[in-house]
């Protein structure tokens, strides 16, 4: 007879890769053991960034001996940076009522709104119990599981004290086009002619356009990548997560997840698109360029990976988080999920009824960006 036992810890060091991984599913990249623990070790969690690993385990202790059955990537948070479902209403409408909101817990994939199974390995109850237990030792106001499957959201919402949240993003999916041009053909004229135009002026700019999986970069081109991030941080006054550590250990760990749409001038990288795959899917994630070139960011962010896509029978393609950009480019509106615990009751009661009212409007919204969607 075994015994199953839920523990927090401080990091994955100790927790055997081969283990972990053999509970994530085959399309999803960022909640494997090498990309989290390379979170870890660059420094863009941990100390005092505001996102502190309290990893979720569950073992079952057997005859056998210890078995990892089910985790979650958890971190304790002192703001909401980076985490793309965006809780700052919440935050000061506890502040305004005199309800300490931080710290908090958050179970995702820190700086990635990728959607993706989040509840890893176990039955879902069991491990949502850890993390109300883990909210309660730590003194954490509330947990949020952030873009897990809607699965997994349904489940979670069936738990008392759980509250929903749909969001949307712009996804999109492979109906079985062979080329790119088989895919723009679906489009209706106006917005076929309008990628083509797109196209034609950055193909008139001279760059070099190519895309190239991150074991085939060359060493030149791996040092472009964290300037162009930097780049654009920059240029949106954002935060930079990342540091030069962490894109290090994408080319010494992960270069086999990496797919990285160039624009060169020469031997000069003056744009990158940085997207991870998967399985059947593909996740764009970072960009930048040192040039002004119009249509650029559409090039390298969109069309170029969705060709990379349709050429390897990618099925699913995620380009970030927001853009009704995106729309006309072949991305429709896909519903996103989160869900949340909030212990204090009169805030969690504010929060489920606001939610109930949010996810109406969304559902609306949604159906009235599919009205432009370029398909005929």
């Amino acid at each position: 007879m075994s015994a199953e036992v839920l523990e927090c810890v401080p990091d994955l060091s100790g927790v055997r890769a081969e283990e972990w991984d053999a509970l994530v599913t085959a399309d999803h990249p960022f909640m494997e053991h090498r990309f989290l623990r390379l979170l870890e070790q660059s420094g863009a969690v941990g100390g005092r960034t505001g996102w502190s690993p309290l990893h979720l385990l569950q073992r079952s202790h057997g005859p056998g001996g210890p078995q990892l059955t089910g985790a979650m990537a958890m971190y304790g948070k002192t703001h909401s940076q980076g985490e793309y479902i965006f809780d700052f209403a919440w935050a000061n409408a506890a502040m305004r009522a005199g309800i300490r909101y931080y710290p908090k817990l958050v179970c995702a994939a820190p700086f990635t709104p990728a959607t993706g199974p989040r509840l890893l390995g176990a039955a879902p109850d069991r491990l949502l119990a850890g993390v109300e237990a883990a909210a309660e030792r730590v003194g954490a106001s509330s947990a949020h599981v952030l873009f897990l499957t809607d699965a997994e959201a349904t489940a979670a919402a069936a738990r008392p004290g759980w509250i929903r949240r749909l969001t949307w993003q712009y996804h999109f999916e492979n109906q079985g086009w062979p080329d790119f041009e088989s895919f723009l053909a679906s489009f209706r004229s106006h917005a076929r002619k309008e990628v083509r135009r797109e196209r034609r002026r950055v193909a008139e700019s001279g760059l070099r356009l190519q895309v190239v999986e991150g074991a085939d970069l060359t060493e030149r081109q791996w040092r472009a990548l964290y300037p162009l991030y930097l780049d654009t941080v920059d240029k949106k006054g954002a935060y930079a997560y990342l540091p030069q550590q962490f894109f290090d250990g994408l080319r010494d760990h992960l270069a086999h997840r990496v797919v990285v749409s160039l624009a060169s001038d020469g031997d000069e990288v003056v744009g990158a698109a940085i997207a991870y795959r998967r399985g059947r899917s593909l996740y764009g994630r970072n960009w930048g360029a040192t040039r002004e070139v119009p249509g650029l960011h559409f090039e390298l962010c969109f069309y170029q990976l969705i060709d990379y896509a349709l050429e390897r029978g990618i099925t699913h393609f995620e380009a970030g988080a927001q853009g009704e950009h995106k729309i006309r480019r072949g991305f429709l509106p896909a519903a996103t999920h989160s869900v949340h615990w909030i212990r204090h009751r009169g805030l969690a009661h504010a929060v489920r009824e606001a939610m109930i009212e949010e996810e109406a409007a969304a559902r609306a919204h949604m159906e009235a960006l599919a009205a432009y969607s370029p398909f005929r």
